[in-house]
């Protein structure tokens, strides 16, 4: 009886401890669920507002042409305005401001804001010193940028709440300024507290039916609980290993723009994709090509991560460039190896056309490394927008070097202008002032020139011109530098060769010139001749301007002496003349028929 009575009070006692339990775990269960949600869940939307702060930053920075010097000058330009003014329709923010260092708004989307000061503490103790600073407060919703208001919303009461948060930017340890964000976290926070509720009153229902089912199916189900916890960290780290790796892509894609962009010539260039291209891609080897001026065949022109290039190929070696479009070899049941990739081990590999203003410039090639293939074929895409940042900074150098040869080049010629002509001339003085060098200067003009305009029309005239200049441009060797600074008048620089060379190349010049046969229509235009003045450097002057007006009055000699022959300036030792040089004897003015002219008279045929 005493036993019963025992067990039965131990029973009771059992039920009664399970009823308290039961009761303390429900009641704590239900001070849980009301009031533990919200201080976790503005912890956790902390956080990730912080994250996101980040990428709204990276986002504003790197759409803006020159973020530094607006930060710095406290000035935006209109394309950085229009971008800035379209981001809050693509982003959770509603609301933002730019800052300068000492505190001044110089952008909000609130434009009544721009000159005002943050004068607010935190700013200087918190943000200026490189931190991010959050705020989370309730407004009234008639305060938020674009909420639509309805009749219920604009009663008192109606609150949204907000984060704010300011973004410090920084560079190279200096605090340049700061972003400050709004964004409405009402509807994400009410989201997830609710999310935050549920998921309690569903683990306090398991928690309780569990105490009714046997230890061990508790074990299970914890295990079971954390076995998915896991699982989910594993996903949640893929997923932000991803984003980070994305992060790094997008930021050495954007420095690599930004550095091809400044590159100075296709050497330069050429130079920085090697480097970029190991850290951007460092599974695979690579090479760039780019097609010569001849258009016939490509040079290489760069490698890395241990690839080579050829030092020439022909377009019919790829197949990427004869199909105009990527080929990867690789993915394919039949595939044919390109001859320029040849020879081939077997491994995957990408032949990327470079396209510039829907022109084919050059070749991008990836090879994967052995071990690497799977990465290698991941990173087609990013491969791809390599490949395009080249080729727009391929035809960007490019255009920037026909613009400055067209700057410096004579059109009709080809050859240098009058500007290149006295730019080079004086760098050449320069040169043989240090070193002692030799330099000389040839001037030449082509005699009779008016006749040819005026018998043969300009047409001619400008066939004439073209042959003459083609002559020089021929005769140049190393850095001579052949010129036209106007009209009949062509300008020859001869830096490093004797008096004996200069004078011999003059005369050869002139040879090379009367033996010149020019067809305009179905007949052939009369003998061309030139008369060449030649002018020494420092004997006939130190300045550029000097021995122009030297080789000038040689010029005139010339054209006094008969014209088609070689005359040195005055002051000059004289040198030997070529015996075979003869005056000109198919215009009227030849020396048996009329009084050679005085250097101070003009000469009809400059004056055309």
């Amino acid at each position: 009886m005493k036993t019963e009575q025992k067990q039965t009070i131990q029973s009771k006692l059992r039920s009664f401890t399970l009823l308290v339990l039961l009761a303390a775990m429900a009641a704590g269960s239900v001070w849980a669920i009301i009031a533990v949600p919200e201080p976790v869940v503005d912890r956790m939307l902390e956080a990730d507002i912080r994250r996101e702060a980040e990428l709204w930053k990276r986002r504003v920075v790197l759409h803006m042409e020159n973020p530094q010097q607006a930060f710095d000058s406290g000035a935006i330009d209109t394309a950085d305005a229009k971008y800035l003014n379209l981001m809050p329709e693509a982003s959770d923010v509603y609301r933002f401001r730019l800052f300068t260092s000492d505190g001044m708004i110089f952008w909000s989307t609130r434009p009544d804001e721009i000159g005002d000061y943050e004068s607010r503490s935190y700013f200087d103790t918190v943000v200026a010193q490189g931190e991010i600073y959050y705020m989370h407060e309730s407004l009234d919703a008639s305060e938020i940028d674009g909420i639509v208001m309805h009749v219920a919303n604009t009663q008192s009461g109606n609150r949204r709440e907000v984060a704010e948060i300011y973004v410090p930017l920084m560079h190279n340890g200096q605090f340049d300024g700061a972003i400050e964000f709004f964004t409405d976290i009402t509807d994400r926070r009410e989201t997830f507290i609710m999310r935050a509720r549920f998921s309690l009153i569903v683990l306090t229902a398991i928690a309780m039916v569990a105490l009714s089912f046997a230890v061990s199916m508790t074990f299970s189900a914890n295990r079971l609980r954390l076995r998915q916890m896991k699982d989910r960290n594993q996903s949640e780290r893929a997923i932000l290993d991803e984003q980070l790796r994305l992060a790094r892509e997008v930021q050495l894609l954007g420095e690599l723009n930004e550095w091809l962009q400044s590159s100075r010539s296709l050497d330069e260039l050429f130079d920085m994709v090697a480097r970029f291209m190991t850290h951007i891609l460092p599974h695979a080897e690579g090479s760039v090509y780019v097609y010569s001026n001849s258009r016939d065949v490509l040079d290489g022109c760069a490698s890395w991560n241990g690839g080579s290039h050829k030092d020439h190929i022909h377009p019919e070696e790829c197949w990427g460039l004869r199909r105009g479009r990527t080929y990867e070899y690789g993915s394919s049941e039949i595939e044919f190896v390109c001859e320029h990739a040849e020879p081939h081990d077997g491994r995957a590999y990408y032949c990327f056309p470079i396209l510039a203003h829907g022109e084919t410039v050059g070749l991008m090639h990836l090879r994967a490394f052995d071990k690497h293939c799977e990465e290698f074929k991941a990173n087609r895409k990013l491969a791809q927008m390599c490949a395009e940042q080249i080729s727009m900074a391929i035809a960007n150098v490019r255009m920037r070097d026909q613009l400055h040869d067209q700057s410096v080049r004579d059109p009709l010629t080809g050859l240098f202008n009058r500007r290149h002509m006295t730019e080079s001339l004086r760098k050449f003085i320069n040169a043989s002032q240090n070193h002692g060098s030799n330099l000389s200067i040839i001037a030449v003009d082509v005699d009779h020139f008016k006749k040819f305009n005026d018998n043969h029309g300009h047409d001619a005239g400008d066939m004439v011109l073209r042959a003459v200049g083609s002559v020089l441009e021929q005769a140049c060797e190393g850095d001579d530098v052949a010129c036209r600074p106007g009209g009949e008048e062509f300008t020859l620089i001869v830096p490093g060769a004797s008096q004996e060379d200069v004078i011999t190349k003059a005369e050869m010049l002139r040879q090379a010139v009367e033996a010149v046969v020019v067809r305009y229509g179905e007949k052939a235009l009369p003998r061309i001749t030139i008369s060449l003045g030649v002018a020494h450097y420092p004997a006939h002057g130190t300045m550029p301007q000097d021995l122009l007006r030297s080789s000038d009055d040689a010029l005139y000699d010339a054209k006094a002496k008969g014209r088609n022959q070689v005359c040195i300036a005055s002051g000059a030792e004289p040198e030997p003349r070529n015996p075979n040089a003869r005056p000109e004897q198919t215009g009227p003015e030849s020396p048996s028929e009329s009084p050679a002219k005085s250097p101070s008279e003009p000469d009809d045929s400059r004056a055309a």
